[in-house]
């Protein structure tokens, strides 16, 4: 009989993504590291309250360039992990939309934090593409309103000051309590409730390896921890899960 081969368990914030040019938060290259002020334009209270906050926000929208991003060889590493036959999930802090442009079978990709692909209206919740509005922004809507009722849209995202779905955090806890390793990819693991993940992971079993440029809070429980740029560790970790014996 063959013997079970290990589920595996990937965490995945911005630092997979800034090879694709789409900058972090918090690192020294991140944003509000050049400007603390962008904050609140990714902060629901000021951004329902102040139109000049949405408008500052969509500007920066328009020229992030996020949906013209490509993803790269972190977000590649993964696809080749999932076509190796390892049972996988992908659970992910950002809102890119990468790992499924990537070639990761959605399914197996959960977006902790939505996705800034598509819009939602905060009044009647109808939901739309990113890229519709992006381009009414370009022909001189400064805060483009919601087209069936007028009100506010904003990114199907989860801004800072609300809460994760709570389907979507028991989903990711269910994959950390089953999991038999879990791999942290360029995120701080600092921000609760998905900083809890890993530790979740660890106390039903699970290995833990670390790939951050930075230290972590969970450097010392790791199993391993690579400080290497992703772009390369991570294909190198990918070969050498893909050769251990199952």
């Amino acid at each position: 009989m063959n013997a079970k081969r290990p589920m595996i368990a990937v965490l995945t914030g911005a630092g997979i993504s800034t090879d694709s040019g789409i900058p972090d938060y918090r690192g020294p290259q991140g944003l509000w590291h050049k400007d603390p002020s962008a904050q609140e334009l990714v902060t629901i209270g000021p951004y329902l309250r102040d139109p000049e906050v949405r408008r500052r926000s969509w500007l920066l929208r328009g020229e992030a360039g996020a949906l013209g991003a490509e993803p790269n060889a972190g977000h590649r590493a993964l696809v080749e992990l999932e076509r190796s036959g390892l049972p996988l999930r992908v659970l992910t802090q950002n809102v890119d939309g990468l790992h499924q442009r990537s070639g990761l079978t959605a399914r197996k990709v959960l977006e902790l934090h939505g996705t800034a692909r598509e819009v939602q209206c905060a009044g009647c919740r109808v939901t739309g593409p990113m890229e519709a509005v992006l381009a009414r922004v370009g022909a001189g809507e400064a805060d483009p309103p919601c087209r069936e009722c007028g009100g506010i849209l904003r990114p199907r995202t989860v801004m800072f000051g609300e809460a994760l779905d709570p389907v979507v955090l028991q989903q990711a806890d269910a994959i950390a309590k089953a999991c038999d390793l879990f791999i942290a990819v360029g995120t701080s693991l600092q921000v609760y409730p998905v900083a809890a993940l890993p530790q979740i992971a660890l106390e039903s079993g699970a290995r833990l390896v670390v790939m951050n440029a930075e230290p972590t809070p969970f450097d010392e429980a790791a199993d391993e921890v690579i400080r290497e740029p992703i772009s390369q560790a991570l294909p190198e970790l990918v070969r050498r899960l893909v050769r251990e014996p199952s």
